[in-house]
């Protein structure tokens, strides 16, 4: 007696079915290690900005130091001084608003 080997025949449901889990399964590890390295790279780009903003706050701050310096009344006075200028109380005039 021969043994008869029965083929279980697969529908197109259950094709569709299996090629969409293959798919799945082989995409979302992908899809998952694609986005942790983008994550990756903005996160550093981020890091990165905060180390320029920090570098320009301390060369604003030494700026605003230094501006505050020259504007000084004492560097003023020095600056006059050494330019010839003088303090003529009698040439001050005083404009009123109405």
């Amino acid at each position: 007696m021969r043994k008869v080997k029965k083929r279980l025949k697969m529908g197109k449901f259950e094709r569709l079915l299996y090629m969409f889990a293959a798919v799945l399964v082989v995409s979302l590890p992908i899809s998952i290690v694609f986005s942790k390295a983008t994550l990756s790279q903005i996160n550093f780009e981020v890091e990165k900005a905060k180390k320029e903003i920090a570098s320009q706050e301390k060369i604003n701050e030494s700026l605003s130091m230094k501006i505050n310096e020259l504007a000084s009344l004492d560097k003023i006075e020095e600056v006059a001084k050494n330019e010839g200028l003088s303090y003529n109380n009698n040439n001050i005039k005083t404009i009123e608003e109405k």
